[in-house]
């Protein structure tokens, strides 16, 4: 939780310098951002590449785990779809590349701001950082509603690191593999899934 507000302050901090520094608003905001999710994905790949449990993971995996991710796929996308139909009735696509960070704000909201502008960009971010605190937040009910494999798919990506510890705490420690493969697989379909639905 703690983290996630540290986000949510420099990303507020970086919107009130922005709009008051004419320095920072003639630097081109696309060319950095693409800078820096080259530098994000490089470092995805080498926290992901340095991670022991990845081939403990690799070795125990069969065709029952990637159930995992694809029930958080799945419903992310018929979550939002839902709300889209009942509710807000905005670009489809859009919102599915929104939903398709699942969790992982920092990656997604770069990628979609590249793609799409800063708007979007900032409905990603606030969306997926709110997925990482309602998991946080709520990780003991949706073990008692739900079942104990609830907070893993509602963490998405984070599942592998910033919502584990309170996963392993309210799920048991038995799930902790389920939970990695399912953040790792997320993380690493992240930038596929966002740059082909707003492609298309």
């Amino acid at each position: 939780m703690k983290n996630s507000l540290i986000i949510l302050f420099f990303f507020v901090f970086g919107i009130i310098l922005g709009a008051q520094t004419e320095i920072i608003q003639s630097i081109d905001n696309v060319q950095i951002a693409t800078y820096v999710l080259y530098g994000l994905l490089f470092f995805v790949g080498v926290s992901l590449g340095l991670d022991p449990n990845l081939k403990k993971i690799v070795e125990k995996a069969n065709l029952k785990m990637f159930l995992i991710p694809l029930g958080t796929i799945l419903g992310s996308y018929i979550g939002v779809l839902l709300i889209n139909f009942l509710l807000l009735k905005m670009n489809v696509r859009e919102l599915l590349a929104v939903s398709s960070g699942f969790g992982y704000y920092s990656l997604s909201s770069i990628i979609i701001t590249g793609i799409k502008g800063e708007t979007l960009g900032t409905i990603a971010l606030i969306s997926n950082l709110s997925r990482e605190i309602i998991t946080l937040l709520f990780a003991p009910v949706f073990v008692k509603l739900f079942g104990k494999i609830s907070p893993i798919l509602s963490g998405g990506a984070t599942s592998m690191d910033s919502t584990l510890p309170v996963i392993l705490k309210y799920s048991g420690r038995d799930v902790a593999i389920l939970s990695l493969f399912n953040g790792i697989s997320l993380t690493v379909l992240v930038p596929f899934l966002v740059t082909i639905l707003l492609s298309i």
